[in-house]
């Protein structure tokens, strides 16, 4: 990837993790905006789902920790959480085919035409391996520029053309992670 660094003119938001909140701070940073989404509205859809979900789980003590969509204290928002999110704010969710690769994927369109950006589910290991879990990523176009907005990062990393969006991608696919582009709805 190329630098850290973006051009002037250009103001990147970029919010880093904080537990386990990476699904909020890849769709702020995909939004390019501080509270286009906060804890609160995201508990919400979770909440949501639970109450339109026909096939309620039984409820335990544990159930005010662990609900199904989230966990209560740390976040951890599930896919279901992301494409209720996206629909709320008028995008759709199309999950990539990993059977292909990424050059499938029409990275020329950016924010501009249909394609907002992408959302990365990748695997992770921490604490030496000994906790395994998932971790959200946003990507997006901005002012011509694809950037790297993980929320692990310390800044955004631009990518140096749609080439290096695609290894990249290929990279994470190889990896296990799922890819997740970010439509906006043309109606």
């Amino acid at each position: 990837m190329a630098s850290e660094e973006t051009s002037s003119s250009t103001q990147i938001y970029h919010e880093r993790q904080r537990l386990q909140f990476c699904l909020l701070h890849s769709l702020n940073n995909l939004f390019q905006q501080k509270d286009a989404f906060n804890r609160a509205s995201l508990d919400a859809i979770s909440e949501k789902l639970v109450l339109d979900d026909p096939n309620k789980e039984t409820w335990t003590p544990l159930s005010l920790l662990f609900k199904p969509h989230h966990n209560a204290i740390t976040g951890n928002y599930d896919i279901n959480v992301l494409i209720a999110a996206l629909e709320g704010k008028g995008r759709s969710v199309v999950w990539h085919d990993r059977r292909n690769d990424a050059s499938s994927i029409d990275l020329a369109d950016g924010s501009e035409g249909t394609l907002m950006g992408i959302v990365l589910n990748v695997p992770v290991k921490r604490y030496a391996g000994l906790w395994r879990g998932r971790h959200w990523i946003a990507l997006r176009k901005i002012d011509g520029v694809w950037y790297n907005l993980d929320s692990d990062l310390s800044a955004p990393q631009s990518f140096n053309g749609a080439e290096e969006v695609r290894e990249f991608l290929n990279y994470i696919i190889g990896q296990g992670g799922e890819v997740l582009l970010v439509k906006n709805d043309t109606q």
